[in-house]
């Protein structure tokens, strides 16, 4: 369950009928034991704007000196599974009674059972799963965390990145990277939904978290790009286009092209299907930043990975925390003594130090996307692997 803090820039009861208000905290105590958070406005803003704004006040230290009464509290993430089939539904319920007409999300956050009731996965990731229904749009905005989209429809709804409108589609990754202006919106038949991940808890304890919300009028003669322009820029494998500008906003440290077609990954991973893989990963697939060649952002990495059917990895390790989704198929990951049973949309997460492995138990191919902070370990030169043989020996692994 949140923190009292967390709750507080998180549900903006103030924001909603009584009624409606009433209702959402009952349906948060029942869903409290799933370890969702229901909400429907974003995060109160912690800094102004970088690129305008008055200077942020002097921080005077108290004048009393604290008093020291012995550590915090020590939280470590724990390997969990969120099961499609149980908080599905509270996410049609929010949508039902909190329209967004008068709310900014409709969403619920995953909380780790092993953080204390902290809005996070990990100690560097946070996850949301949200929904739009026909017709909505969300007013566009710009903010300092990375942040990614993992469609879970099969088709429906949309998102604008500096402009360029990329429809989704199920299995797309869709990226909105830190300092970009972004909006989303619905307007097919049905209802879309799809998985929000965003390194906000790396930024929140640098304390470099700050938003801002689009003036229409300052943005009006904005140019706006084709729509899917990045996908048709660098979605041709092997080439880069050397006459553009591959930075966009203000951000830095993140992958040009922001929309990853899903039926495209499939296909590739399809087609080496027939191949011997990986012993640890299976056929592993990373998402990069084309220009590069590096991961998509400088703090978290995107994977997509099949299992063959039957198939089961051999044990591994890493420094690095991961949470995958199952696009596809089902099967069983182990973590750290936890046997995780997952099926398609199922969310879980494999903290950093456990050994993990999957197993395919379908009879068809399985498909699991993954986000990773590999990237971050690696950047500070903490990134470690380690696999156990066939024989039990363990050795070290490359990436």
């Amino acid at each position: 369950m949140a923190t009292a803090t967390e709750r507080a820039t998180t549900l903006a009861d103030d924001a909603l009928p009584p009624d409606v208000a009433v209702e959402m905290e009952r349906l948060n105590r029942e869903a409290a034991p799933l370890h969702i958070w229901l909400r429907t406005r974003a995060n109160a803003p912690q800094k102004t704007p970088w690129p305008h704004g008055a200077d942020e006040p002097a921080r005077i230290p108290p004048v009393e000196p604290v008093s020291l009464k012995g550590p915090p509290p020590l939280h470590r993430p724990v390997p969990h599974l969120w099961r499609w089939a149980d908080i599905h539904p509270y996410l049609l319920r929010i949508a039902e009674i909190a329209p967004l007409e008068f709310t900014e999300r409709q969403q619920f956050l995953l909380v780790n059972p092993g953080l204390g009731g902290a809005l996070r996965v990990t100690n560097t990731i946070r996850v949301a799963v949200s929904i739009y229904k026909p017709g909505d749009t969300a007013p566009t905005h710009v903010h300092t965390p990375n942040a990614s989209r993992t469609i879970l429809s099969a088709e429906g709804g949309y998102s604008t990145i500096e402009g360029e409108r990329c429809a989704a589609r199920r299995g797309d990754l869709i990226l909105t990277p830190n300092g970009t202006w972004h909006g989303h919106g619905n307007d097919s038949a049905e209802p879309v939904i799809w998985m929000d991940v965003l390194d906000w808890p790396l930024l929140e304890y640098l304390d470099c978290i700050w938003i801002e919300e689009e003036d229409p009028a300052a943005t009006a003669n904005r140019p706006v790009p084709a729509p899917d322009y990045s996908k048709r820029l660098y979605g041709t494998g092997g080439l880069v286009p050397r006459f553009a500008e591959h930075r966009h906003g203000i951000g830095q440290g993140a992958s040009p092209m922001f929309h990853y077609d899903g039926a495209a990954t499939m296909a590739a991973l399809e087609a080496l299907a027939g191949e011997e893989g990986c012993p640890y990963d299976g056929i592993l697939m990373e998402f990069t930043d084309p220009v590069t060649g590096g991961p998509a952002f400088a703090s978290m990495g995107y994977t997509a990975q099949l299992l063959r059917a039957g198939e089961a990895t051999l044990p591994s390790r890493q420094t690095a925390s991961t949470l995958y989704c199952a696009l596809k198929g089902s099967g069983y990951t182990e973590a750290g003594g936890v046997r995780m049973e997952w099926s398609e949309n199922d969310i879980f997460v494999v903290p950093n130090h456990l050994w993990r492995r999957h197993a395919n138990t379908g009879d068809g191919n399985a498909v699991l996307y993954a986000v990773t902070d590999a990237p971050l370990l690696k950047a500070i030169g903490q990134y470690r692997r380690q696999g156990r043989t066939r024989a039990g020996d363990v050795a070290p692994l490359e990436g």
